[in-house]
């Protein structure tokens, strides 16, 4: 007689399951969106076709982490003068929980590194190329390690895609065409030969240019796994042809390439949780910039006539102190980075406030210590359906990494090594650089940011000048991005974005700020945002990107 209790039950589990699905519907309908904004996930990379590749991956069932993979690889062949296999990479992952973990898979220092390299560093910065600088690859091991963690898709479908496009070639994008005559020079014949024609001259914006070898190579990769890039036959001629460019690597070094996987670490930034990678990377100097920012309350009068050379001034100043503490920051598994925790303390950032006065200062007041500043790299920002995120930033360092291209295998190697130059010591076999990478998740009860850039030393400037823009003075996401920055260099001198506002530059200058006149700026921000159940995603046009979504 009891049996029909629990069909009584199921009948009304069900109904409840069905008003609940369509409640939820209507929302979903009433929710007026943005237009070009998305309802269920984003991808927001450096190239149109990379961000299209990511969405079908993520609508083909993939994981956050499959569609960046996917376009990363993508991204490898569209501006293959900011990243690639022979590179490195850093992702902060959030699942559908809410955790975050951070894979580094940056670039190591190789056992057999040129003795005295950095006594060869140049005083100033200089695009560097040659075998000397560069360091052992670990992006494969990054997308290992996150695809075991968090793929859904099987490791070959990420690959497919990519691997059509590098065999029937590609238009040369402007970015890449741009950078093209880098590569005409002695010391870089393969690498030239790669983007040239027939005739032995250079290809221009538009011209087809195909990428046989790399696609052999990913093929077997994508069949075989990681570990055919790590041994066998193409760590055999990867090494053979860096050996044969004069470089150090060796087989022993391809074998020891690790990613380190750990905790993200945060801060409370408002209604958000700000979640970053730890030391080697760079989000405590974004966290600490941001930290002594907030105290100030800006909100969108920060930037009336009466405000906007106050909050400049002050953002310029924090940017001061923020740089004094770049040198100090290394891989912790070689150099204690304890100390350098205090910089996600609220109550340091207070006494750092209390520093920034009405005017600027010489150098010893912020107790600068010179550095040089970078270029390159590529950031993506992933949203998928489940809520999780994925922020990865990945890089070959300068344009085009050494200029060593390894005409067996297809790819164009790293020169990581170079970071190396403004750091105070020695450099150990297995460490890692320092490095400006920001890729961040920022979580509140509603909303969820995903967030980093490209640009070497102008990442965090670019990253922070979005956050500030967006969340504290009320601009749109897209608006945010767009935003003309303010850069402050390793000598603390202060530059402006082209468009900057004039108003604000006389301002800074009468406050003491010295001006440094810079015509190209590589601040380049990709980011996605869901709030209120619209996804809007942003590809930043200083690279001429494109988001994708559905």
């Amino acid at each position: 007689m009891a049996l029909p209790k629990p069909r009584v039950c199921a009948c009304g589990a069900a109904v409840l399951l069905l008003c609940v699905a369509a409640i939820t519907a209507c929302v979903a309908v009433l929710t007026r969106c943005p237009e070009g904004a998305f309802r269920r996930a984003a991808v927001a990379a450096d190239a149109g076709t990379c961000s299209r590749i990511g969405r079908d991956i993520l609508q083909a069932g993939g994981s956050a982490v499959d569609g960046a993979i996917a376009a990363l690889l993508c991204t490898s062949i569209l501006n293959p003068q900011s990243m690639g296999i022979g590179g490195g990479s850093i992702f902060t992952v959030m699942d559908s929980s809410g955790q975050v973990k951070v894979i580094n898979s940056r670039e190591t220092v190789p056992r057999r590194v040129k003795p005295g390299l950095l006594d060869t560093c140049p005083k100033t910065f200089q695009l560097m190329s040659g075998s000397e600088w560069i360091g052992v690859p670990g992006e494969l091991r990054g997308y290992q390690e996150a695809h075991r963690r968090y793929g859904k898709l099987p490791w070959a479908t990420l690959f497919q895609p990519t691997i059509k496009l590098a065999r029937d070639g590609i238009p040369i994008p402007y970015i890449c065409g741009r950078y093209i005559p880098e590569t005409d020079t002695n010391e870089t014949q393969p690498l030239k030969k790669l983007f040239s024609d027939d005739n032995g001259n250079l290809l221009k914006i538009g011209d087809i240019v195909k990428f046989e070898k790399l696609a052999d190579t990913l093929e077997i990769i994508a069949n075989e796994g990681p570990e055919a890039f790590y041994s066998g036959r193409i760590a055999e001629d990867l090494i053979q042809d860096v050996q044969e460019a004069g470089g150090t690597l060796t087989m022993e070094d391809l074998a020891d390439a690790r990613a380190s996987v750990m905790d993200a670490w945060s801060v409370p930034l408002g209604e958000y949780q700000m979640y970053f990678a730890p030391p080697p990377a760079g989000g405590i100097l974004l966290a600490f910039a941001l930290n002594v920012l907030k105290g100030y309350g800006l909100n969108s009068a920060a930037l009336t006539d009466e405000q906007k050379v106050e909050t400049y001034h002050r953002y310029v100043e924090a940017f001061k102190f923020t740089n004094a503490f770049k040198t100090h920051v290394r891989d912790p598994n070689f150099h204690p980075q304890e100390a350098i925790k205090k910089l996600t303390d609220g109550k340091f950032a207070d006494r750092i406030r209390s520093l920034i006065l009405n005017t600027t200062h010489e150098p010893q007041y912020y107790n600068v210590t010179p550095f040089m500043d970078g270029v390159g790299t590529t950031h993506m920002s992933v949203l998928a359906e489940d809520g999780s995120a994925v922020a990865v930033t990945s890089s070959i360092n300068h344009i085009f990494g050494s200029k060593v291209f390894s005409p067996r295998t297809g790819v164009i190697l790293n020169n990581q090594l170079s970071d190396f130059c403004w750091v105070d010591g020695d450099i150990t076999t297995g460490e890692r650089p320092a490095s400006s990478m920001v890729p961040t998740v920022m979580k509140s009860k509603s909303k969820t940011l995903v967030i980093g850039a490209s640009g070497a030393g102008m990442i965090t400037t670019a990253v922070a000048s979005t956050i500030i823009n967006h969340l504290w003075l009320g601009r749109s996401l897209k608006d945010a991005v767009s935003a003309p920055v303010v850069y402050v260099d390793g000598q603390n001198l202060v530059m402006f974005e082209p468009d900057f506002d004039e108003e604000v530059i006389r301002g800074l200058k009468a406050r003491g700020h010295k001006h440094k006149k810079v015509h190209i700026f590589r601040n380049v921000v990709n980011a996605v945002e869901k709030s209120g159940g619209c996804i809007c995603a942003v590809s930043d046009a200083r690279k001429w990107g494109e988001s994708a979504g559905y």
